[in-house]
């Protein structure tokens, strides 16, 4: 029975033409074996997975593969014919070690390369906020550090000193930096922003007394767009120490689109409250612009000097529609005021003497007063009952949050509610909806 040792004897014994050849042919079937597997099982399940990652990774690294298979059946053939000690073998050792490194710090690179932009718009939520280029130049960054790692050994192993060459660098890196401060600062201020996430493209924010939509959030500055069609470029030094208001988050629940709609409107004293508050609810709820959650609501808000000052709260899906919303919300209060017969308090002059015409019936409006206190009485029992409901869940779920032990998962989703519920008992204060 013939032994791997017996295997070994006779292939020491052959003349060294026959190793030569021996060797490039173990080192061509290991290349055909590799190549077998790879393309009949490897490429087959990358082919098979719905992963764009692994299509994109599969070519590069099967080409470092064979490389490295070919160029380790080298150096093995020459260290088994012509020994450890031979010059040859010892001159070209640290050349091998060093194109060993250089593969691999190439395989790292081609991976950092695929893989990165993938990891971060995995953990990229919906809100968060994406800096245009941010993924590009984290690639870069990062591919930078590995092939100056890579060459840095690579040179090493093949005998050349970097220590002055590496200081130079030092200084010159400094004079760079002192030189491009202001843009560096912008440069890491972008992605404070993408951790921070303030707002996101799409939302319109306020910086400096510019109102706009963001357009862009890049390495060096944000751009915003403004009603009035003008770009404004905010370097993002600027950006992070100046007070940014988001009028297009104020949900707290990532409708990144939809905007609160505050508006006050007056009416005359002698006007009934519950026939002024039920007229202008059903009127917002048949607003085409107004969401239905949340619920619009219809507040006394102040006793002014000449007539009864009443806010409207509701949300506008989305915020390209506020405008529109306020022109059918007055255009529609002022017709039906006018079938209802309530009064807005306007300066008059009154001529002594003169008759006064009535331009309604006296006994249809008081049938819609009667009618609208009824409904009013349900709207404010409903009202009640929506805030102590709300705040029995908000103390039902800060006991919760106590347990350290429920899932982060679970916590997030409670985080998010206690959040809304604040909202809805907090939605009614003056001024702050």
């Amino acid at each position: 029975m013939v032994t791997v040792d017996d295997v070994i004897d006779r292939a020491n014994a052959l003349d060294t033409w026959a190793q030569w050849s021996l060797g490039a042919g173990l080192t061509l079937l290991t290349l055909l074996t590799v190549r077998f597997l790879m393309n009949k099982i490897i490429l087959d399940f990358v082919k098979a997975t719905s992963f764009k990652w692994d299509d994109a990774l599969y070519r590069p690294v099967t080409q470092r593969l064979y490389s490295f298979i070919f160029l380790v059946g080298v150096q093995l053939t020459m260290l088994w014919v012509m020994g450890r000690e031979h010059e040859l073998n010892e001159a070209l050792d640290p050349v091998f070690s060093a194109v060993y490194i250089l593969l691999t710090t190439s395989l790292a690179s081609v991976a950092v390369k695929v893989m990165i932009p993938v990891i971060i718009d995995r953990f990229a939520g919906a809100g968060t906020v994406t800096v245009s280029g941010s993924n590009s130049l984290v690639v870069f960054l990062l591919r930078a550090a590995l092939w100056f790692g890579g060459l840095y050994l690579a040179l090493n192993e093949l005998g050349f000193e970097l220590l002055g060459l590496l200081a130079s660098l030092a200084v010159f890196s400094l004079i760079i930096g002192l030189a491009m401060q202001q843009t560096l600062g912008n440069i890491v201020n972008s992605f404070m922003l993408a951790l921070d996430q303030p707002f996101e493209v799409g939302d319109r924010i306020e910086v400096d007394g510019h109102l706009g939509s963001v357009v862009s959030v890049g390495i060096l500055s944000t751009k915003i767009l403004t009603i009035g069609e003008n770009l404004v470029v905010i370097p993002n030094n600027n950006l992070v120490n100046s007070t940014v208001i988001n009028h297009a988050r104020g949900g707290g629940d990532g409708q990144g689109r939809r905007i609160s709609l505050v508006l006050d409107i007056g009416v005359e004293y002698d006007e009934d409250i519950a026939h002024v508050k039920y007229t202008i609810l059903q009127l917002m709820r048949e607003c085409p612009y107004i969401l239905d959650a949340p619920e619009p609501r219809v507040l006394l808000n102040e006793l002014g000097e000449y007539a009864k000052i009443f806010r409207m709260y509701a949300w506008v899906e989305d915020y390209s529609d506020e405008f529109v919303a306020k022109d059918w919300l007055f255009k529609t209060i002022d017709e039906r005021f006018g079938q209802e017969g309530i009064g807005i308090p306007f300066p008059t002059a009154v001529e002594i003497g003169a008759t006064h015409t009535e331009t309604y019936d006296r006994q249809r409006k008081s049938t819609n007063v009667r009618r609208a206190r009824l409904q009013m009485i349900k709207e404010d029992k409903a009202l009640e009952r929506e805030r102590a409901e709300a705040k029995w869940e908000i103390e039902a779920i800060n006991d919760r949050l106590k347990n350290p032990e429920i899932p982060q998962k679970e916590r997030n989703d409670l985080e998010d509610a206690l959040r809304e519920l604040n909202r809805v008992l907090g939605m009614f204060e003056a001024g702050d909806s």
